[in-house]
């Protein structure tokens, strides 16, 4: 005899409902997405203008490799855009201060609060360092 799970009805639909974005709420999180990936991108190129400007020993373009490649890795992993990861992307981005609350205007409270609730975490996460 199967032994149902209490939470498996209400807590997987609430999930699923958290995982759809509607239209309007996927224009909204493609725009803030695209800005703060955008601005990421302009800080490398800065940097990476930056440290070729200073460059004066052969072994040094080799580190500007290194950092460049180091950075494409971690933007790789930070910007998924997927309906799956949206919360963590978007508490992530918050939570660096990439994205502010107004940038997110427009999605249901429950996606609002999910957000928010990662970035407190990763906040949390940061003081227990």
């Amino acid at each position: 005899m199967a032994i149902p799970f209490p939470s498996a009805g209400p807590v997987s639909h609430h999930k699923e409902d958290e995982l759809r974005w509607s239209k309007s709420e996927r224009a909204i999180a493609r725009k803030a997405f695209d800005h703060a990936l955008n601005q990421e991108l302009q800080e490398v190129i800065r940097q990476a203008k930056q440290t070729a400007a200073e460059i004066k020993e052969s072994s040094e373009v080799w580190e500007l490799e290194e950092y460049l490649t180091q950075r494409r890795k971690e933007i790789d992993r930070k910007y998924e855009y997927r309906a799956s990861k949206l919360n963590f992307v978007f508490g992530t981005l918050l939570h660096e201060g990439r994205l502010a609350e107004h940038d997110l205007r427009g999605p249901r409270e429950d996606k609002l609060e999910a957000i928010r609730s990662y970035a407190d975490f990763l906040a949390k996460v940061d003081v227990d360092k």
